[in-house]
């Protein structure tokens, strides 16, 4: 049977990989990607030349359409806290407004795949983080307009399952990184790559002991693609979706200076609320994903985008009057 899909957010880092999947089912008859190019590019999907896609240029949380699909995949909003802390109304909107606004645009019986956070744990006080994990957030904080959004959310998606019955898929993601992130997204491995490549100073902020668990994109959207579409699945989520590989920020930073002769590393006052450590608990998925590992290293992860950074950088440079 063929299907419509609706893709918010999908010029977006994540996104523009999803879309990239997506245009590789036979199933597919249209792709509309609905993006305001907020934190996404063009260019991220500009490789496609595939007629069954289109991009409309507009917020989410207002986009209008006479069709109705059959799958939403709703991945609208920025992710990194320089962007999220800069404009905390138009986060709420793009993720809550989004949500609203999208499940009218669903086929009845159709299904509503939402991409939300590990920040919905905050600062966590257990580690690694399972699904059951209510959280330690400070929902008045500086992040909360990005982790109180992806919360509630989650809560109106699964309280519109229990009054309604909706179908729906719920990933929580853990610190994703690879090419086609923005080369001033301002996360860490983003960030530390830009500024390896430009100024050669590492920006470390507080002493670098806090941890990550990192996530190569194309592994996580391994994860998406199945859980999303292709397993039959019964299971709806929240699913933790990441690497249980803790590695300190200092670390990153020190592989990053590695690869670029002649960086260095500068510590700066720690960032406001930053989590001390983030690591999934990956039992559930493993068990609703049987086989699926997020299997690429963090070195041959970075490597990967510091090759795509280099790129991009260039281009710019070659562009400059």
């Amino acid at each position: 049977m063929a299907r419509s899909v609706l893709v918010s957010g999908g010029c977006g880092f994540i996104g523009s990989h999803l879309i990239d999947r997506l245009l590789l089912r036979t199933d597919l008859e249209a792709l509309v990607v609905v993006d305001n190019l907020w934190t996404g590019s063009r260019q991220n999907i500009a490789h496609s030349t595939d007629l069954r896609l289109s991009l409309e240029i507009q917020d989410v949380e207002s986009f209008r359409s006479d069709q109705r699909f059959d799958e939403i995949i709703h991945l609208a909003s920025p992710a990194s806290p320089s962007w999220y802390m800069r404009e905390p109304s138009r986060t709420i909107k793009a993720n809550v407004g989004g949500a609203l606004n999208l499940l009218t645009l669903l086929k009845p019986g159709g299904r509503f795949c939402f991409t939300s956070t590990s920040e919905v744990y905050g600062e966590p006080l257990i580690s690694p983080q399972p699904e059951s994990y209510t959280g330690s957030v400070d929902c008045t904080g500086p992040r909360s307009s990005y982790d109180e959004s992806k919360r509630c959310t989650e809560a109106l998606l699964f309280e519109t399952q229990r009054v309604e019955g909706l179908d729906v898929r719920v990933v929580r993601l853990f610190n994703t990184y690879g090419p086609r992130t923005r080369t001033d997204d301002g996360r860490a491995i983003s960030n530390f790559i830009n500024q390896a490549l430009t100024t050669g100073i590492l920006t470390v902020y507080g002493d670098g002991s806090q941890s990550r668990s990192w996530g190569y994109v194309d592994d996580i959207v391994d994860a998406l693609e199945r859980f999303f579409w292709r397993d039959r699945i019964s299971h709806r989520g929240p699913l933790n979706i990441g690497n249980d590989y803790e590695v300190p920020v200092l670390q990153i930073a020190k592989f990053v200076c590695s690869l670029v002769p002649g960086s260095s590393i500068e510590h700066h006052a720690p960032a406001p609320q930053d989590p001390t450590n983030r690591c999934p608990d990956l039992t559930l998925a493993r068990r609703v994903l049987p086989g699926w590992e997020a299997t690429t290293s963090y070195q041959d992860g970075i490597e990967r985008t510091l090759q795509w950074f280099r790129k991009q950088i260039v281009a710019v440079d070659t562009n400059l009057p």
